[in-house]
């Protein structure tokens, strides 16, 4: 059976997550640390001490081949793709062997930009056009990893 983790922290689609996943029949996971706690019906939350990747590494040890993980952090999308998961971010991007290094690249080049003193422009302010495309890419990909 497939499952659906979802890096909770700070993720604007938790709900629409939950929903769609109701309708593939498929539990769903809420990972969070003790500074984002949250609760939803629908899923199981599953709450880490604070600390940096507390909620990735643990998240990351409950994935198994075929599972669905949503995620906005490269690192931890491209452990889900070494134990064989599906990983997608908010915006509906799938995370594939194809992409994964050059966005695991990009995060190391602005970390070293940042580290340097230099400023990066922040994400987008969420419009509703980014909900609808992670709605239906994330169905796509629920109905994508049934058939595997």
């Amino acid at each position: 059976m497939v499952n659906v983790l979802v890096d909770a922290d700070g993720c604007p689609v938790v709900d629409l997550t939950i929903e769609i996943a109701k309708k593939f029949d498929l539990k769903v996971t809420l990972l969070c640390d003790t500074a984002h706690y949250m609760q939803r019906e629908g899923a199981e939350t599953i709450m880490v001490s604070k600390g940096a990747d507390a909620v990735d590494f643990v998240l990351v040890n409950k994935v198994n081949k075929g599972d669905i993980v949503v995620t906005q952090d490269y690192g931890l999308a491209a452990m889900v793709l070494a134990k064989q998961g599906f990983a997608i971010d908010q915006n509906g991007r799938w995370y594939t062997p194809e992409n994964i290094d050059q966005l695991l690249n990009s995060r190391h080049i602005s970390k070293k930009i940042r580290q340097a003193g230099g400023r990066l422009k922040g994400p987008k302010k969420r419009q509703k056009e980014d909900n609808d495309k992670f709605e239906a890419s994330f169905n796509r990909l629920c109905a994508h990893a049934i058939n595997k």
